[in-house]
């Protein structure tokens, strides 16, 4: 079995190297590597009860994903967790009989070479190797992606969920083409490959949610990708911050970033002051401070084609 991946995906790699990287050479490579193993390898689906809860990223920085993976066992579901392990997820997550981690190896980047043939070369591994891990794990019945990055992730999935029988559910966090924007600009060839990759092969997905019900009619208009908007909400873990530990963090964070020191000079030589929180050195009490700044604390993850200025604005208004 895994010969005959490794020998379906070398095809595959020749093929893009020798035809180029467009829309229908993509489209071709994959065609003939679904020939190739459709010929031998369909099976039956797995157990009804398992889901494959799948991040290509690091699983401890990797919040929502978990939670679907806990919500999961909480409703009757045994769940494999697959993803990088760089930190570890939360205890809740290793703890817990009804979930399996599986770990999968990262693709270290190579340095030599043009920069489009080299990343067609990680992509095409990334691709090798993931379906080859993907056949490691117990069948399920469902496998729960997130997006981005997907690519090669959802055309993998798509073409494994085909021979598995099983079905496909993306969480689509943003859109990684405009992610790839950012670094090789908003008309390279390889961002439009990357748009009509994720555009094509989002379609072919059996469900879909989202974070927001403004990316869901994204979704709708440009790719009539029809998705189920699913809010984040804090898991039970997260409880409000002792004033010790929160005048602790201030004070730390005072030492490099500027607006959380004081914003007079402490004259009393028995406190201790940030922006936030004022601390009795006699008694060790911790009080928040009279007059402090209001502190935002966004609930996302940040990069860089996130509008901020649309929260700004909306606290400039207030």
């Amino acid at each position: 079995m895994a010969a005959l991946v490794l020998l379906a995906g070398g095809t595959c790699a020749v093929l893009l190297l020798l035809c180029g990287t467009g829309p229908a050479c993509v489209l071709a490579a994959l065609t003939l590597l679904a020939a190739l193993l459709c010929s031998s390898v369909l099976v039956a689906s797995g157990s009804r009860s398992h889901v494959c809860v799948l991040v290509l990223g690091d699983l401890g920085r990797s919040p929502r994903m978990t939670y679907h993976a806990l919500s999961l066992v909480r409703n009757g579901f045994t769940v494999t967790l697959a993803g990088f392990r760089e930190t570890d997820p939360h205890r809740d997550v290793l703890d817990n009989p009804k979930i399996k981690i599986h770990q999968l190896s990262d693709f270290p980047a190579l340095k030599v070479g043009p920069r489009l043939l080299r990343y067609i070369l990680k992509v095409t591994v990334q691709a090798l190797q993931l379906f080859y891990e993907l056949l490691k794990i117990d069948p399920p019945s469902f496998i729960l992606l997130q997006n981005p990055p997907g690519l090669p992730a959802i055309a993998v999935t798509w073409l494994f969920c085909l021979l598995r029988r099983c079905q496909l559910i993306i969480d689509w966090h943003n859109y990684g083409y405009s992610i790839m924007s950012l670094t090789n600009g908003p008309r390279h060839p390889i961002v439009h490959i990357a748009k009509w990759y994720e555009k094509i092969f989002g379609r072919l997905s059996n469900y879909n949610f989202c974070v927001t019900n403004a990316m869901k009619e994204d979704l709708l208009h440009n790719w009539r990708i029809k998705a189920i908007t699913l809010y984040d909400k804090p898991a039970a873990i997260f409880k409000k911050t002792p004033v010790e530990l929160q005048h602790q963090l201030f004070m730390k964070f005072a030492v490099d970033y500027a607006p959380f020191n004081a914003r007079s000079d402490c004259t009393e030589a028995h406190m201790e002051r940030s922006a936030f929180t004022e601390k009795n050195l006699t008694t060790d009490t911790v009080t928040h401070g009279d007059g402090r700044p209001a502190l935002l604390i966004s609930s996302t993850s940040w990069t860089e084609d996130e509008d901020f200025s649309v929260l700004l604005s909306a606290l400039q208004g207030m």
